[in-house]
Parts: structure tokens; C-alpha cells; sequence
């Protein structure tokens, strides 16, 4: 492949890559955060660098004109890093090879699943208020059909695998917190629960328009309910609502 061939990035690949490093460099010495959130001067920064882990140019570093093209600009071919350590290991090649990276990827997401399990007995109120006042801005659905379909049977018929599993079982372990934090805001604002699924809704048919399914569309909407934040409270908060509607909505019902 030609170094002036263009590179793509799709956008439901990256947002998969960025969710489950948590937005952070790989390395384990280094996990410095990629996005920079806005302040009260700038806006919110992006500095990561997607690295290839089989090279995009069959002549650069590590590439391998055996491998798949299709698979070249995907999230199984990327790990996130940051500047410093993207030039690195595309500088010392004999240090860094295909398969070292993909050890690095794998240790790193383990690294953020492992955080996410300590976070996610801490999500309160105060975590809960932030997502879903974020997500909670539609009108409430009209004429829907809320027939509900067990979750085992919503995870076939959406194809998530193991990964998606264990992350839903892991937020479904705060879903009283969830419903008894819903039920008290519906005290004071009964269309609210309505909304809020209507939030999840329309961003999950706006996904499967646009062709993403599997673990792409999880990943997707979890980055969507942790507002793409690098807190690892507030992604807990994400994951336990978004588990939350998974059981209890319409979200991945057809």
C-alpha cells in the first residue's frame, strides 16, 4: 500500500478505541490522558495519536502486505497513545513489534476494566445527576412500542460478544441505585424518565442508521452516556445507566 493513500478513521472504530482505553496512552508507564477537557479559555483538546499496529504503508513501520486491507484502518489494527510514545514505537520498530503491541493494547483495556470495577460501587446520586441530564433532552417518545425483551435475548439479537456481556453485568449491579435515583427525580419531573430513555433512543437509531452494530454500537453508547469523559467516575456512571436502560427500555429491543 502507498504511503499517500489515505488514511481512514471511522468514527464508530475511534470511539470504540478511545472508550475502552478510557482515553488514555497504553503504555503503562506513561496512560497520560489524550483529551484535554475545556476550561474556561480553551475548548476540549484532542492530542492522542491513533498508531497502527500492523503499518498503514507496507514499507513503513511494521507493516505487512499480507495483512487484510479492510482491517488496515480499524479499531483491531489501532492503540492509543500519546504523541511522545506514538513516535517512539514507530521509531524503535525492533522494540516494538506487531505482537508487543497488541499485548500492550489487551494489558491496557484489562488496566481500564479493572479501574471501571473499582469505580462502579461509587457511583452515587451526584454521578448519576451529572449523565443523565446530559442525555435526558428529548421529548418523551410518542406511540412507541415498550414491549420489553429479556437482556439475554437483546444480546443475541445484537451480536455483542463476551466484552459487551460482562461490561452490561458489571452495570446492571448498580441498577436499584439507577431506578431509585429515576423515581426520585420523577417526583419533581414526571416526563424525566421518559426522556431519558428517549435520549438513548435516538442516539441508538441514529447509530444503527448509520450501519454500526456489535460491540461498535455498545461502545458507542457508552461513550455517548459517559459524555466521552476520561473520569473514570463518571464513565462508571455512564456504564451503570446505560445498563440500566439496556434491562429496562426499548434501547436494542428490534
Amino acid at each position: 500500500m502507498s504511503k499517500s493513500e489515505p488514511r481512514k478513521y471511522p468514527l464508530p472504530d475511534v470511539k470504540m478505541l478511545y472508550g475502552l482505553a478510557a482515553g488514555r496512552c497504553a503504555f503503562p508507564a506513561c496512560r497520560k490522558e489524550v483529551v484535554l477537557e475545556a476550561d474556561s479559555i480553551d475548548g476540549r483538546k484532542q492530542i492522542g495519536k491513533i498508531a497502527h499496529i500492523v503499518g498503514h504503508s507496507d514499507s513503513g513501520p511494521r507493516g505487512d502486505a499480507s495483512y487484510a486491507r479492510n482491517k488496515l484502518d480499524t479499531y483491531e489494527n489501532w492503540v492509543l497513545l500519546c504523541p511522545t510514545c506514538h513516535d517512539t514505537i514507530d521509531a524503535l520498530t525492533s522494540a516494538h513489534t506487531v505482537q508487543s503491541l497488541r499485548s500492550l493494547k489487551t494489558d491496557h483495556e484489562q488496566w481500564v476494566g479493572q479501574k471501571l470495577t473499582v469505580a462502579i460501587p461509587a457511583v452515587g446520586f451526584v454521578e448519576l445527576e451529572i449523565i443523565t441530564k446530559a442525555i435526558a433532552q428529548n421529548s418523551p417518545p410518542e406511540n412507541k412500542d415498550l414491549t420489553l425483551t429479556p437482556p439475554v435475548a437483546k444480546i443475541q439479537k445484537n451480536g455483542l460478544t463476551g466484552h459487551s456481556q460482562l461490561l452490561i453485568t458489571m452495570g446492571l449491579s448498580k441498577a436499584g441505585e439507577v431506578l431509585e435515583f429515576v423515581e426520585h427525580v420523577a417526583q419533581i419531573d414526571s416526563d424525566f424518565p421518559e426522556r431519558l430513555k428517549a435520549g438513548f433512543v435516538a442516539e441508538y437509531e441514529r447509530l444503527k442508521a448509520e450501519g454500526v452494530a456489535g460491540d461498535l454500537l455498545f461502545e458507542s453508547l457508552r461513550a455517548f452516556a459517559g459524555g466521552s469523559a476520561q473520569n473514570f467516575s463518571r464513565q462508571a456512571a455512564g456504564l451503570v445507566v446505560l445498563s440500566y436502560l439496556f434491562e429496562r427500555c426499548e434501547i436494542f429491543e428490534k
